[in-house]
């Protein structure tokens, strides 16, 4: 017997009228079933950070939210933060800082720093550290995460 139900939602201003289990994670949706690829599977259990995507103006961990949870939401990915040929000022400030390295954890710790800040969130060194705690980067000692997200924050 098919479990599959009929779920609708936005991904970055889009409609999206999918059919799905309604226990299917939504990294899986976003990664294959609409070629989202931005937003990274890490641990799997969020713990990382890897696919933090923004639902509904907050950050939450895509590999545990089931697609049931998703009806009439709207979801914003890594890919929705630039507009084509020009990046948006946090992913600008990342370049121009050095706040990515591999760029694993990238697309989450933007998303994560995207919801922080559009809601008024502090820019101060702890506020933005607790913020992180969050999302893991192998590579770097934050710093460098940090005064990317500052200086995004201060060209506004």
């Amino acid at each position: 017997m098919n479990n599959d139900h009929v779920f609708r939602f936005h991904v970055n201003g889009q409609p999206v009228e999918m059919q799905a289990p309604p226990m299917q994670r939504l990294l899986d949706v976003l990664r294959e079933t609409l070629r989202l690829t931005g937003t990274k599977n890490g641990c799997g259990q969020g713990i990382c950070g890897a696919c933090t995507v923004i639902v509904n103006g907050q950050a939450v961990s895509a590999c545990l939210t089931p697609v049931v949870q998703l009806e009439g939401a709207d979801v914003q990915t890594v890919e929705y933060l630039s507009d084509r040929d020009c990046l948006s000022s946090l992913q600008q400030s990342f370049l121009e800082c050095g706040g990515t390295q591999c760029g694993s954890c990238t697309p989450g710790i933007l998303m994560a720093a995207t919801a922080h800040l559009r809601r008024g969130g502090g820019t101060n060194t702890e506020e933005l550290r607790e913020m992180l705690s969050g999302n893991l980067c192998r590579c770097t000692g934050y710093i460098k995460i940090i005064e990317s997200m500052q200086q995004a924050a201060a060209a506004k």
